[in-house]
């Protein structure tokens, strides 16, 4: 199939990023039929052909006042909502009911377990896992900030409920090193002897590893994970979601290259993928591979790719091979520390030049930091994940912003020291949300009433751009976030310039997650 390089004006790219990170290793012609989401898929076209919305100033507030009294209210309605449909644990202690028919059944959680532990009249004890150490080390500053975070609401007064019992929440780390093998010990420490009252995992690898097991014993589980299986409310009714699914992102970038390929392209185009060879990567694959599929121009779009260990210390090789497929595109499907070398790589092989669209996903956004790659991040594009960025200096009078470097501040942390707290606020802000609704909720904070909170969960999130919403409804949408923001990194002005904000909230599907087929049955 013939080359065809035109180097699209700005406003042509708009959409572009609109998805990082859809990962395969087949071309178009070998991909096999996977189920794409109808409704997502039409979401995903009416946003690319409707007119490019660039979000406007972050918040209309001037004060962090103004932002809580919006939070309280929003709580306050989410609560009148769960009380008022009577959802909840059922009186005999048999059922979890909420929204559109979510349900949990209580009598399969083994003998002994308890609604309140990791609770006292006075603490609540939560545990998570993350990489602190090895390649991946720097996502472990997320485990900073969420102590920070907690740190500050401990210092508001904690975490009050109806029983009118006050809560401090104390927050245990343990280190995997983003090795799933290390997680499984370590998630059995935090619920068999530490005896934590919820968990949280870093990356999907380590959450498809244990995601099972703290289903079975009634563990509530905030994943950071965009994988199918965290959107399974019935098959795995305690793990919740964080950003936007993987095989989205997908489709996305997908849907655009087609709706291009004869104005943008000259008919045909070839995209390069870089993935990481664990869940993460399978799942940006076996997206993409569904889209072509789904595809009536799928003969037109050439498919090549290259995979990567997480834990490989150079990106040289696998770089070197994209660059003399001569793509269209490129997109860096990975994250931690091999996003910033692939950006270096990229400078050094002569794709900067060659390469019309170079883009990082939202995983890679969350770790690079620009500014110290000596030029060589000029032009790329980003799929943010819809996170505003704390480090920009368009921010530097935005109230939730200057609260949230504070935060940081308290606890001897620079926030310019990490682009992962970005990411970190977009995480924990709603666990602080959760425990705050939990409390309000008949019988206090319990782990059932956690749960709830964050199923019904529809608020305001503030480290998100305008246009992107924060919602989950029980048994129909089992995704907080939907939608990205698009980026460009411009040298020149040390920023990540706003191109555009896409949403298609409430069209991703849930998923019954199988997992001996490791996919949606």
């Amino acid at each position: 199939m013939g080359r065809h390089r035109p180097r699209a004006a700005l406003t042509a790219l708009v959409s572009l990023a609109l998805l990082a990170a859809a990962c395969g290793s087949d071309d178009a012609e070998s991909a096999t039929a996977g189920t794409v989401d109808e409704g997502l898929q039409s979401g995903i076209e009416e946003e690319l052909q409707g007119t490019a919305t660039t979000a406007g100033a972050a918040a209309e507030f001037t004060s962090m006042e103004q932002w809580e009294a919006l939070w309280a209210e929003e709580r306050a309605a989410i609560v009148e909502r769960i009380t008022s449909n009577g959802w909840g644990k059922s009186a005999d202690g048999t059922t979890l009911t909420g929204p559109e028919g979510y349900e949990v059944d209580l009598t399969a959680c083994p003998a002994g377990w308890s609604d309140t532990e990791g609770l006292t009249d006075t603490t609540i004890k939560v545990g998570h896992t993350a990489p602190l150490s090895g390649t991946l080390a720097d996502i472990g500053n997320y485990m900073h900030l969420f102590n920070a975070l907690l740190a500050h609401y401990n210092g508001e007064g904690g975490f009050p409920d109806s029983t009118g019992k006050v809560r401090q929440a104390e927050l245990l780390i343990r280190d995997d090193a983003y090795d799933p093998a290390r997680t499984i010990p370590l998630v059995d420490e935090l619920i068999d002897s530490e005896k934590v009252f919820a968990v949280g995992t870093v990356g999907t690898p380590n959450q498809v590893r244990v995601f099972g097991k703290l289903n079975d014993r009634c563990v509530p589980h905030p994943a950071i994970s965009g994988h199918n299986s965290v959107g399974d409310p019935v098959g795995h009714p305690w793990t919740t979601s964080s950003s936007i699914s993987y095989t989205s992102e997908a489709l996305l970038i997908g849907q655009f290259i087609e709706e291009r390929l004869d104005s943008e392209f000259g008919g045909d185009a070839k995209v390069a993928v870089l993935y990481f060879s664990n869940d993460f990567g399978t799942a940006f694959h076996e997206g993409f591979r569904s889209f072509l599929a789904s595809s009536p121009r799928s003969a037109d779009m050439e498919y090549v790719t290259e995979v990567v260990e997480p834990a490989a210390v150079t990106m040289t090789d696998p770089m070197t091979t994209l660059a003399a497929e001569q793509p269209d595109v490129f997109i860096a499907a990975i994250a931690g520390a091999a996003c910033s070398q692939v950006v270096t790589e990229a400078a050094q092989n002569g794709m900067n030049e060659q390469v019309p669209y170079r883009i990082l996903d939202s995983s890679c956004k969350a770790s690079v930091r620009p500014a110290e790659l000596a030029g060589a991040a000029d032009g790329w594009y980003a799929v943010g994940g819809g996170y505003r960025e704390i480090a920009a200096p368009e921010n530097d009078d935005d109230p939730w912003i200057t609260f949230a470097r504070q935060v940081l501040a308290d606890q001897g942390i620079d926030y310019t020291s990490s682009a992962v707290f970005d990411a970190g606020f977009f995480y924990f802000w709603p666990w602080a949300q959760a425990l705050l609704i939990a409390g309000e909720l008949d019988g206090g904070l319990t782990r059932t009433n956690f749960n709830l909170a964050f199923r019904a969960l529809d608020m305001t999130h503030p480290h998100l751009y305008p246009g992107v919403q924060f919602n989950m409804d029980g048994g129909k949408d089992a995704f907080f976030v939907e939608g990205s923001d698009i980026t460009r990194w411009s040298e020149a002005d040390q920023v990540w310039e706003l191109i555009t904000v896409v949403d298609v909230s409430g069209r991703t599907k849930t998923c019954r997650w199988d997992e001996a087929a490791n996919a949606c049955s």
